[in-house]
C-alpha cells in the first residue's frame, strides 16, 4: 500500500510535500515524494488528500484506571487531600468499573492520535481482561507501604500478569508509598527479563516537605496509616530514590528508569543531575501539572543537563482530556521559545527513545512499524505549528499497518 498525503512530516528530516508512504504488513519500507515512491512501487494508492501524515504519537505516562474519574475529584487544597479525595473514589469501584474506564480510555486516546501508550496499571490482574487497541506499556504500578517486608510478594504477583503480555513493565509508585526493598526487587527482575522501569518522583511541594523536613500534610498522612518514617528528614525525594536504586551519590543515575513528574528541586539535586554522566528518562505532564498548581517544571534546566523529556497526560483524574496535542499546547504556552520541532519529538522520537523503541517507532522511516496518524492541513503557516494547534479527533489512524477513518 501506497499511502499518500499534501505533506509528510517523517521526524527524520524536512517535512516532504506531496509526500508518500510505502507500507507492506506492519513495516514502512519507503519514504519519498509521491513521485519518488510511485518510480519504484506500484502498489494501490490510498490517497489522504489535504492533510498532514505524522508519526502516531506516544503518551509516556497514564493512568487510564481513572478515565472514568473525569470531574469527580474536586479542586482539593493540597496535594495530601487529593491523595484522600481519589483513595475514596476509588473505593467505590468494581473491577468491572476499572475495565470499563481503560476501555474508554483507549477510545479516547486514539481518538486524539495517540498510537502507543504508557498506561500505569494499579491492578495487573486486569490486563488480560482488558484488550488494548493501541500499542500498550502495561506498568504494574506498586505500593508497599501497608505491606511492611512483603516487597518480594508484591512483585511476584505482578509478574503472574506481566509474563504473558509483549510490553511490560514495573512502576513501584513513588518513594513515600514504595520501600528501598521494593525498588530494589522492581530493578533486579526488570533487568533479567527486559522490562520498563518507573516511577513518580519530587511531584509535590508536599513531597519534598516529608522527606527533607520531617513534616507536612504528606507526612503527617503516611505517619497515620502506619508507614516507617525513618528515612525522613535532610533528605530530597530524588536522594532518596537513587538511594534505593543503588545509586546514592548520583554518580550515574540509572538509564533505565523513566521518572514521571520530577518538579520539586532542590540545588543540591541540580548539582547532583548535572554531574552524572548516564541521566534516565523524564516525563513532564503540563495540564496536570498546570491542575495541582506544583512548582514550575525546570525543562529548560534539565533539558541542558542532556536530559530525554518526553510528555504524558497522566489520568483523568487531574486532568480534562487524553490529548498529546493540548499537552503540547499548554508546553508551547509555558516555554514559548522552544521550538516546535522539539515540541513534537517529545510525543515520537523521545518517547520511543524512553521506551527502547527509537529504531522502530516515532519516526516515519524505512523499516520502522507502520504506526501513523493525518490531519486537516491548511497550509497557512508553520508546518509543525500547524500540527501543534490541531484541536480535533484523528481522521485517520494506522496502527501497526492497519489503518481506520473516521468518516
Amino acid at each position: 500500500m501506497i499511502v499518500r498525503a499534501r505533506i509528510v512530516v517523517t521526524m527524520d528530516g524536512p517535512p516532504i510535500e506531496n509526500g508518500a508512504v510505502v507500507v507492506e504488513g506492519n513495516r514502512i519500507v519507503n519514504v519519498g515524494t509521491l513521485a519518488e515512491v510511485k518510480a519504484h512501487n506500484s502498489n494501490e494508492i490510498v490517497d489522504l488528500g489535504e492533510q498532514a501524515l505524522l508519526p502516531g504519537l506516544i503518551n509516556a505516562h497514564c493512568h487510564l484506571d481513572y478515565t472514568c474519574l473525569r470531574g469527580k475529584i474536586q479542586q482539593q487544597e493540597s496535594f495530601t487531600d487529593w491523595i484522600r479525595a481519589i483513595n475514596a473514589a476509588k473505593a467505590t469501584l468494581s473491577p468491572s468499573d476499572y475495565v470499563k474506564s481503560i476501555a474508554a480510555g483507549f477510545a479516547e486516546a486514539q481518538r486524539f492520535g495517540t498510537t502507543s501508550i504508557v498506561n500505569y496499571e494499579a491492578f495487573p490482574e486486569l490486563i488480560a481482561r482488558t484488550p488494548a487497541p493501541i500499542r500498550t506499556w502495561w506498568l504494574a504500578e506498586l505500593i508497599d507501604v501497608r505491606n511492611a517486608n512483603r516487597a518480594g510478594e508484591v512483585v511476584d504477583l505482578a509478574m503472574n500478569s506481566l509474563n504473558a503480555i509483549e510490553n511490560g513493565g514495573l512502576a513501584p509508585h513513588a518513594p513515600f508509598t514504595a520501600s528501598p526493598d521494593l525498588y530494589r526487587r522492581c530493578a533486579e527482575v526488570a533487568r533479567r527479563g527486559n522490562f520498563v522501569l518507573s516511577t513518580h518522583l519530587a511531584e509535590s511541594r508536599e513531597e519534598m516537605s516529608m522527606f527533607r523536613d520531617g513534616s507536612g500534610p504528606l507526612y503527617d498522612f503516611l505517619k497515620e496509616i502506619g508507614r516507617d518514617m525513618n528515612d525522613c528528614g535532610g533528605v530530597t525525594p530524588l536522594a532518596a530514590f537513587l538511594k534505593s536504586v543503588g545509586a546514592p551519590g548520583g554518580r550515574a543515575l540509572p538509564p533505565e528508569w523513566i521518572v514521571a513528574h520530577l518538579n520539586e528541586l532542590t540545588e543540591s539535586d541540580f548539582d547532583l543531575l548535572a554531574r552524572s554522566t548516564t541521566k534516565f528518562h523524564i516525563v513532564h505532564s503540563p495540564c496536570s501539572h498546570k491542575y495541582f498548581g506544583h512548582s514550575p517544571f525546570s525543562l529548560e534546566r534539565l533539558r541542558a543537563f542532556g536530559f530525554n523529556i518526553c510528555l504524558g497526560t497522566d489520568s483523568l483524574a487531574s486532568n480534562d482530556h487524553l490529548s498529546l496535542f493540548a499537552e503540547m499546547r499548554e508546553l508551547r504556552q509555558n516555554y514559548p521559545a522552544l521550538s516546535p520541532e522539539t515540541v513534537v519529538e517529545m510525543v515520537t522520537v523521545n518517547a520511543a527513545r524512553a521506551l527502547d523503541r527509537q529504531t522502530l517507532l516515532g519516526r516515519i522511516k524505512q523499516g520502522f512499524r507502520a504506526d501513523m496518524i493525518a490531519l486537516r492541513f491548511e497550509g497557512k503557516g508553520e508546518v509543525l505549528e500547524e500540527i501543534i494547534a490541531f484541536d480535533k479527533t484523528m481522521p485517520w489512524v494506522m496502527i501497526d499497518g492497519h489503518a481506520r477513518s473516521e468518516t
